[in-house]
């Protein structure tokens, strides 16, 4: 039996399904499962990079990892080298390492985006403070992790919602089940 015969394609689906207000019969479950704040040094920037657009290098600090695994961010582990595209939108690379209370080390490396309307990217960049639903920021997570009590991160996907904060950012991690 092929993919196709397994399930419903979306033409197939009734209209009502397939509108914003109305759940999708495959929709994922989200669980919270820990939120990561975490102190930025100041940005560098390359102005303009070979592309022509901004990029940036901002390295964490320190931090801290609270929910279902505590502990902390490793200062000077590593970083974000967002990218300013033409549109105005961060498009997010950081990797850096948190060690857990118990020890464990694990390799975090976020991908996302951060963007919102002119005026709100300008506060942002001078680290003024901002509500989060005045913009969009959002990243996909991926751990290393050594085999053991914590490798179920190893083998989920995460979604973070994030807030910028003067100085830092806090992700808030939710688990897609």
């Amino acid at each position: 039996m092929t993919a196709a015969g397994l399930s419903r394609s979306a033409a197939s689906l009734p209209r009502d399904i397939m509108t914003e207000t109305k759940t999708h019969p495959f929709q994922p479950n989200l669980v919270y499962a820990f939120s990561i704040a975490i102190e930025l040094t100041k940005a560098t920037y390359i102005r303009p990079s070979h592309t022509g657009q901004m990029r940036a290098a901002i390295y964490a600090a320190s931090g801290t990892v609270e929910g279902r695994i505590t502990g902390k961010v490793v200062p000077m582990s590593g970083g974000d080298f967002p990218l300013v595209r033409a549109d105005g939108v961060l498009d997010f690379d950081a990797k850096y390492l948190l060690e857990l209370d118990d020890g464990t080390p694990i390799m975090l490396h976020n991908r996302g985006f951060r963007w919102g309307s002119d005026e709100v990217m300008a506060r942002l960049a001078r680290n003024e403070p901002v509500d989060p639903s005045e913009y969009y920021m959002r990243v996909t997570p991926r751990f290393d992790v050594p085999t053991g009590p914590h490798d179920w991160l190893d083998r989920h996907v995460f979604v973070g919602v994030a807030e910028k904060l003067p100085g830092a950012n806090c992700i808030h991690y939710f688990q897609v089940l």
